[in-house]
């Protein structure tokens, strides 16, 4: 069945048009066909649909790409967040609390918990989500993990080197044997990328290479959580190994800048993470103005930033990291579509995925401008509409 959206206000297509990255069109319309966009253009001059969803003026733009999350976990980690804003530092090592939770928990608590965040995210806007493993640390449930996540989404991600588990305490290196060895046999065959943790209190560079060789010789994509906590060698080593991605960015040196500007990696910003730690916030502006790919993610997780709203990193990236509301919308979208390396999702195309986001707003400015607001009032998914955040039921 077609679909036809007319008397869009304003029109966020990310086919870009001289000095309008955003191609931006007013007074529009998107013909859908199944799961696909079939026409764009002009609201006067739209074809015939089987069905007409009137915008009434409202602002319509892709659906959001959220690149980088870990939403497969038991328990939470409310206290840390407490001690933390009473002036505890940040420290990779919480993650092992979460480990615990999760491997007590059964296929069936992690499977409700993950659709639950994504019907969450899907009620803001987002379409597409990356799912990483790194709360099993062991060969049973990290293939869990990457199992549950392969159920409600292709884009997953085996990240068995996350930190070192307490039972490998002062054996890092014989962990790093498992999770290239039996680990990796283990979740490969559900999984599409390979990361690692390349930080003080996490993995050395030579481990971190070690790592992300295994998993490419298996056919994995790498991608690196690097520079998270301090400046390191861990961006040189994501691009050197051509890496979809480097994540968190907080500590670049500006041969880091150059080395990632000069790539085909993405930098994805994760402003979730820098509001739950209180870490500085990363300088997009300098990041942007020396031509780095910059994509936004919410990195949704029980321990740094616990937040599933890409509205929400939009507004702290424009409000904190010196991104002006366009391009803030372009990373959610087309640059989360980078990171990933699709070419079917976050611009609003004929033949792209029918992959949208219609907003209670004339403008995706609001998305920063009404920071905590819920302005997402419908979402299409593969050409399926369903209810956003701010009500307006399905067309």
């Amino acid at each position: 069945m077609s679909v036809l959206l007319t008397n869009i206000g304003e029109l966020t297509t990310n086919v870009a048009t001289g000095d309008d990255l955003l191609g931006t069109l007013h007074g529009a319309a998107v013909l859908i066909d199944g799961e696909r966009i079939a026409w764009v253009g002009q609201a006067s001059d739209a074809p015939a649909a089987d069905e007409v969803v009137d915008a009434a003026g409202r602002a319509v733009l892709p659906g959001f790409v959220d690149s980088h999350s870990h939403i497969v976990f038991g328990g939470d980690r409310a206290a840390e967040f407490e001690a933390r804003m009473a002036g505890q530092k940040y420290a990779a090592g919480g993650i092992r609390s979460t480990v615990a939770a999760t491997r007590a928990a059964s296929d069936d608590e992690l499977r409700a918990r993950l659709r639950g965040f994504l019907a969450e995210m899907r009620a803001q806007g987002t379409t597409t989500v990356e799912i990483k493993s790194g709360y099993g640390l062991d060969v049973e449930t990290e293939e869990r993990l990457v199992r549950l996540a392969a159920e409600v989404t292709p884009e997953v991600t085996y990240l068995g080197a996350h930190v070192v588990p307490a039972e490998y305490a002062d054996r890092a290196d014989e962990y790093v044997d498992l999770v290239t060895g039996p680990m990796l046999d283990a979740c490969a065959p559900h999984a599409k990328w390979i990361d690692v943790f390349c930080e003080t209190g996490a993995f050395t560079v030579p481990q971190s290479r070690r790592v992300l060789e295994a998993g490419m010789a298996r056919g994995l994509v790498p991608r690196v959580h690097a520079s998270q906590l301090g400046p390191g060698e861990g961006v040189q080593l994501a691009v050197e190994l051509g890496a979809a991605s480097i994540d968190h960015g907080t500590y670049l040196t500006d041969a880091d800048v150059a080395a990632l500007a000069a790539s085909d990696t993405v930098l994805t910003l994760l402003p979730g993470v820098e509001f739950s730690t209180r870490q500085p916030y990363p300088d997009a502006r300098r990041l942007i103005d020396a031509g780095v790919t910059v994509a936004i993610a919410c990195d949704t997780n029980p321990g740094s930033s616990f937040t599933s709203s890409m509205p929400f990193c939009i507004a702290v990236a424009v409000r904190d990291m010196g991104m002006t509301p366009s391009e803030a919308v372009w990373a959610a979208t087309a640059g989360g579509a980078r990171a990933l390396r699709r070419d079917d999702i976050g611009v609003i195309a004929a033949g792209m995925r029918a992959d949208l986001a219609m907003l209670v707003a004339p403008s995706r400015v609001h998305l920063a401008y009404r920071p905590g607001v819920p302005l997402v009032t419908k979402v299409w998914k593969d050409g399926v509409c369903s209810r956003g955040a701010a009500g307006g039921g399905a067309a």
